[in-house]
């Protein structure tokens, strides 16, 4: 086996155990903050509750988030590429594991009673949506809108959270002719806000692009390494150093925020002295960021 394909092992499982972390994460929530509380929820689950009540009990919440989520895999593959197929029914499986062996912990229950709904309502949101913030920053889902928002945000520049926000506002909204309880939908609509906040700023950040310039008189070997390890464009401008009066060239390089210190290592095992300078950007569009879509 050759360091490549070792190295591509090691990624791959690197990802599946940092999905597996954030899917957990979001099982937790759920039984630790959300399911306790009878809180109105959305996604997958919360419409498959809706189908089995509307249709007299006679269509199990099971075999509805099986055929929703096997409708939404074949989609999501054929859109999104098999990667993400793979990595969606390894999530929609360890889901399944993780509610059905996850008991809901006793000693959260009883700090919170009836009267700190709200507050569940809000820690639950916001760690479902660090945990699925994780999953997605591998590529991951744990199924239902996280299908549909990553189809959706494809070809529109409509973040996830909010179409979690959209469909989920529906599905807890019909929640009502289930229970009749407004006030357990309001909570429903509270987790599912804080929810929708909490991925989109986690996710944004994930995106953000920054331009470096680097002024290196190695600065041959820095392209070289950058376009060869990371992958992305390198730009030579001729510049000349006022002081000195000195030729030489100025590396305009442009990545994702979370590829900074990858870049920062190479030039400094190339150059330690090389002048760096970095600043966020409003928005890269092109080959390997974001793409104008009409």
């Amino acid at each position: 086996m050759t360091d490549l394909n070792k190295k591509e092992i090691y990624k791959t499982l690197k990802s599946y155990l940092i999905i597996s972390i954030g899917l957990f994460i979001y099982a937790f929530a759920w039984k630790a903050f959300i399911i306790p509380n009878r809180i109105g929820g959305g996604a997958a689950a919360g419409l498959a509750t809706v189908i089995y009540y509307v249709s007299g009990e006679r269509i199990s919440t099971g075999i509805s988030i099986l055929v929703l989520n096997t409708i939404l895999v074949i989609i999501g593959t054929r859109v999104l590429g098999r990667g993400f197929g793979a990595k969606t029914i390894y999530g929609i499986v360890f889901m399944s594991i993780m509610f059905s062996i996850l008991e809901e912990p006793e000693f959260i229950t009883r700090q919170f009673g009836d009267s700190d709904k709200l507050i569940c309502a809000i820690v639950g949101g916001i760690v479902s949506g660090i945990g699925i913030a994780i999953t997605f920053m591998q590529g991951g889902s744990a199924g239902g809108t996280d299908i549909v928002a990553m189809i959706i945000n494809k070809y529109r520049n409509i973040t996830p959270g909010k179409v979690f926000l959209y469909s989920d506002l529906v599905i807890i909204g019909s929640s009502y002719f289930i229970n009749k309880d407004l006030r357990t939908i309001v909570y429903g609509y509270v987790m599912m806000g804080v929810f929708s906040y909490t991925v989109d700023l986690l996710l944004s950040g994930n995106k953000q692009s920054v331009q470096i310039l680097v002024f290196s008189k190695k600065f041959e070997q820095i392209a070289e390494r950058i376009i060869r390890e990371r992958k992305r464009g390198v730009t030579a401008l001729d510049a000349t150093g006022w002081y000195t009066r000195e030729e030489g060239k100025v590396l305009v390089i442009l990545v994702r925020k979370n590829e900074l210190n990858d870049v920062y290592r190479i030039i400094k095992n190339i150059d330690s002295e090389a002048l760096i300078s970095v600043a966020s950007v409003m928005g890269v569009f092109g080959k390997g960021f974001d793409v104008i879509r009409g």
